[in-house]
Parts: C-alpha cells; sequence; structure tokens
C-alpha cells in the first residue's frame, strides 16, 4: 500500500531555507536516509522510495504554501494515493522551536496551507508531524517570521528536530503497513 510524505514550503531557492519551509527540509533528510533522488513531476518534485517493502513518495509541491492544496490533489489523483495515505509535515508557529508534535487529524489551526489541503481534499482526517517555529512578538510579525531564514544558533536545534520529525514520519508509515 503506497503512502507519502508531503513536505510544505514554497518553491524556489529564496525560500529554501525558511522557517516557513521546514516540512521540505525534513523530506530532503528523508531522501537523503533513503537514498533517493527528487525527480520533476508537473510543478512538483517526487521521490520514489520503499520502506518496509511498501511504495513510499516524498513529496514537495510546486505551489507556494496558501495554495498547495490543488498541487497535492493532482500529486494524489496521479500516484494513485488517498487522504489517509498523506502525512504532512510542515512549520508550527505555536509549537516553540524545535518541538515536534503529531497529530492524526484536526483542524489547520490557522496554517493556510494546511487550510489549502484540507479543503481542496475535503477532510481534516489527515496525519500531520508539525515542527516548531516559534511565535514572533506581534501578530503583525507573522509572516516576516514565517519566510526568515533559521538563525545560525538555531540550525542545530532545528535539525534536531528534523531528523525528530523524519523518524516520526517514519514510524506513522510503519503504523500503516500491513
Amino acid at each position: 500500500m503506497a503512502q507519502a510524505v508531503v513536505g510544505l514550503g514554497n518553491p524556489g531557492p529564496e525560500y529554501r531555507g525558511t522557517r516557513h519551509n521546514v516540512g521540505q527540509r525534513v523530506v530532503d533528510r528523508l531522501a537523503r536516509t533513503l537514498k533517493k533522488r527528487w525527480t520533476r513531476e508537473g510543478a512538483s518534485q517526487v521521490a520514489r522510495a520503499q520502506w518496509r517493502g511498501e511504495p513510499l513518495y516524498l513529496i514537495k509541491p510546486g505551489s507556494f504554501m496558501n495554495v498547495t492544496g490543488p498541487a497535492v490533489e493532482r500529486l494524489c489523483r496521479r500516484l494513485g494515493l488517498d487522504p489517509a495515505d498523506l502525512i504532512l509535515v510542515y512549520d508550527d508557529i505555536d509549537l516553540p522551536l524545535g518541538k515536534v508534535r503529531v497529530r492524526m487529524k484536526g483542524s489547520h489551526g490557522g496554517h493556510k496551507g494546511v487550510r489549502s489541503i484540507i479543503e481542496t481534499l475535503g477532510t481534516d482526517q489527515l496525519r500531520r508531524v508539525k515542527v516548531g517555529i516559534g511565535r514572533p512578538g506581534g501578530k503583525d510579525e507573522v509572516v516576516d517570521h514565517v519566510l526568515s531564514p533559521f538563525l545560525s544558533d538555531e540550525l542545530p536545534l532545528i535539525e534536531t528536530a528534523s531528523e525528530e520529525a523524519a523518524r516520526h514520519a517514519l514510524t506513522l508509515i510503519e503504523s500503516r503497513t500491513p
């Protein structure tokens, strides 16, 4: 039974190291661990792998975060995946920097990328691995915060969190493998 880990983020090199792209950082780590290369599928990037003998897709949607639902839906159709086959990995400003949390379902919690996916797929029954990026001081600072890169002293913490998030994603895959 095929499953997919979807790392949320924005396309383009200018966003690569930003807090909002921590989900893509996690799937990049998984691709390195599994020794798989990225290939272009439409606007998205996909790494095809196997985990415990079952097909596994690592996905970086090629759309901007706030409108990522249609890109995820197109990939699901192309790869024969249902929403229950997905694990979303993304940033969470409501978690302290470096904290990782797993959820099996629920609302978007204000995350516009997750909201787009829930609205497009028509379900909130989506497995998630959330990586804390911390909340900025004021509400008007959120956009700048999520689109800013990690500070050099934050990188060791975020690398550890990315490794933990990757392990959690593989554990979620194993829990559904027959």
